[in-house]
């Protein structure tokens, strides 16, 4: 029984239980098959660093700064993108990116503050 490449179709040599004639038939095969999850992840990870570039733009020396809403809608941040969040034991949100954080302190008005370990 001769077996075909699974990804261009041409006869196979060698072992029984091989499913590609080569190196790059295989990864064309694996790259197309996970290429919907790979840019999901990829688009994610984009937009969490720019998250965090912005972040980064206001927090000072000592680990804090402020931003309003609207700067952070005119930089294009993803609000709904973040990493982690920490409840306060007042019952405040800080949502994390990586080691970024920011809080709603005012309607129009964040404050980013640094997680130090």
């Amino acid at each position: 029984m001769e077996k075909a490449c699974l990804c261009c179709k041409e006869k196979i040599k060698g072992r029984s239980d091989k499913k590609f004639c080569g190196d790059a038939c295989r990864n064309e095969f694996h790259n197309t098959k996970n290429s919907p999850y790979n840019s999901l992840v990829r688009n994610t990870n984009r937009r969490l660093k720019k998250n965090y570039r912005i972040l980064a733009e206001v927090t000072l020396v000592g680990g804090k700064g402020r931003i309003t809403k609207s700067n952070l809608i005119y930089k294009v941040f993803f609000f709904d993108l973040f990493t982690s969040i920490y409840k306060t034991q007042k019952g405040n949100d800080y949502y994390f990116i990586y080691d970024l954080g920011y809080l709603k302190i005012a309607p129009d008005l964040f404050v980013v503050v640094q997680k130090f370990k």
